[in-house]
């Protein structure tokens, strides 16, 4: 773990498992900084969601790759980062989970939670890294 400009970075082997423990810090300093509790059960999922993607999706479990997440936390936002070693992917190809032709498909919801919860949701260009910041 380092950090840098208040900024923290953590590289985890791709293991779901280790995905709760750098989340938990995250939420800690939100609940510190006073961030509401609906807008901490928001980010808990989005959060967990994008990172358990990178190491599913991104990094296809390999646990010989890395997630690198860097995050941001005081009184204002929380901005997070959250990159695999992936070959990415374009977030845009990803079907609408509310379409009635992809209803019971499971596909695209974590995605749209992110969309939902976070007030910036973007992706780099070569899609292997998601950028989510919520605001107070």
């Amino acid at each position: 773990m380092t950090a840098s400009s208040n900024k923290i970075t953590v590289s985890i082997a791709s293991d779901s498992k280790l995905v709760g423990g750098v989340c938990e810090n995250i939420l800690a300093l939100a609940k510190k900084f006073s961030f509401d509790e609906d807008d901490i059960f928001g980010i808990h999922l989005a959060l967990e969601e994008a990172a358990v993607n990178a190491v599913r999706h991104g990094n296809g479990g390999d646990n010989q790759k890395k997630v690198t997440i860097q995050y941001l936390v005081n009184e204002s936002v929380i901005d997070v980062r959250i990159a695999d070693e992936g070959r990415g992917f374009k977030p845009e190809s990803v079907p609408d989970p509310r379409s009635p032709e992809n209803i019971f498909k499971l596909g695209g919801r974590g995605l749209l939670l992110m969309k939902n919860y976070m007030d910036v949701v973007e992706y780099n260009d070569r899609g292997n890294e998601v950028h989510l910041v919520k605001y107070k």
